[in-house]
This record gives C-alpha cells, sequence and structure tokens, in this order.
C-alpha cells in the first residue's frame, strides 16, 4: 500500500516510502545509540513508522520529515520507559538511593562501556539521563517529556547519576 499526500499548487505529491527510504537509516540509528538493544531499536523504528503511517493516512500529519520522526520516536523510547518503569515499580525493584547535593565526579568515560552501565540501570534512570545528556535537552524539557515536576526530574537525575557512576565504578571503568 502506498501513501501519497494531497498536494499543494504545483508540487509534486510525497510517498511516504519516499520519505521512509530516507529517514529508516536516521531513524534506526537514534533509537539504536539511545536503547541499547538491537531488537528494541528495530521495535522502535517500527513502531515510529506504523505511527507515521496512521497519522499520514488520516490526512492530519504536520509536514513528515526525519526531524519529526526522530520526535515520533523518542516519544515511542519514553513510551517505553515509562512501561518498563511501571512493572519496575510494581515488583519492587526500584534502587533507593539518598540524593547527593554535589557532583563533582568529572569522568572521562569509555563511551561502549558507558552504554552498557547505561543499559544495566533501571528504566526511568535510563530516560532521564538519556534525555538529559544524549540528547542534550534541558531538565524542565526532559521533566515534561517524563510527565514529572522539575524538582522531582533533578532529584531523579541526581539518583540517577549516582547509581551511574556506582556502576561504572564497580565495574571497573576509568576515572582519569
Amino acid at each position: 500500500m502506498e501513501f501519497i499526500s494531497i498536494a499543494d499548487g504545483d508540487l509534486p505529491p510525497v510517498r511516504l516510502s519516499d520519505i521512509y527510504d530516507e529517514a529508516l537509516p536516521e531513524v534506526y540509528a537514534y533509537l539504536r545509540s539511545r536503547c541499547g538493544s538491537i531488537e528494541l531499536a528495530e521495535e522502535l523504528t517500527s513502531a515510529t513508522f506504523v505511527q507515521a503511517a496512521l497519522v499520514w493516512s488520516k490526512g492530519t500529519s504536520p509536514e513528515v520529515s526525519i526531524p519529526w520522526l526522530i520526535t515520533v520516536a523518542r516519544n515511542k523510547l519514553i513510551d517505553h520507559w515509562r512501561h518498563l518503569a511501571v512493572v519496575d515499580r510494581s515488583l519492587g525493584l526500584l534502587a533507593r538511593d539518598n540524593p547527593q547535593s554535589t557532583d563533582p565526579w568529572n569522568v572521562v568515560l569509555d563511551q561502549a562501556h558507558a552504554g552498557q552501565i547505561l543499559a544495566e540501570l533501571p528504566s526511568h534512570y535510563r530516560a532521564v539521563l538519556t534525555l538529559r545528556y544524549l540528547d542534550d535537552l534541558p531538565v524542565r524539557t526532559c521533566a515534561g517529556l517524563l510527565d514529572r515536576t522539575v524538582h522531582s526530574t533533578e532529584s531523579l537525575l541526581v539518583r540517577a547519576r549516582s547509581a551511574f557512576r556506582k556502576a561504572y565504578e564497580l565495574s571497573g571503568g576509568n576515572d582519569e
């Protein structure tokens, strides 16, 4: 099935399949770099394009572009993390760290090792660390995406950084 947008004026119609071919590598790379699992990245990439096709078919979509698809992918990833957080809470697996008031840890991290450590953290920690430090979003934006207050997001960041640091150091991470 081929989706074609309704053209305005003299512009030729745009096919969703053309956008798919162009955007697939970028959407997949975005998700793969953030979720730590090939299978999950493939699943979320698929869900991203299914969502785009649904919106496209309704005729209510904004201009479907790579940045728009990356935003949809980010939202799919956040939804995934939220789901995992609910599961974690229901199983009583949430870490109970005390927030620290300062964070003087300045470390050059091995990117692959850091990615492994991040993938092993609870989903709520992965979500906030990824949004804040990989996507470089301000705390206020992270809070909105995670449906939290700014204050609770700042506290979550402190606990997440502490858990990451502890796991990194215990795994033999270099702190030079």
